[in-house]
């Protein structure tokens, strides 16, 4: 995936995908290093802000354990 193509799924990812996404990628991911990276923590900080209650039902659904 380009940083281009990365970049435009955060555009569009749910707030569960881009909290699932933070949450069980492993270390070393190119969505968290870089360009791409630093945009994921400025969308991620918003949907986190914006949608506080969306935030924290997905984050019961999803759990910790995978």
């Amino acid at each position: 995936m380009t940083n281009e193509e990365m970049i435009r799924w955060i555009d569009n990812a749910s707030v569960y995908s881009l909290l699932e996404k933070w949450r069980f990628s492993k270390s070393g991911n190119p969505f968290f290093q870089g360009e791409v990276g630093e945009h994921y923590k400025k969308v991620i900080a918003k949907a986190q802000s914006d949608h506080p209650d969306e935030w924290v039902s997905a984050s019961k659904e999803m759990g910790w354990d995978r």
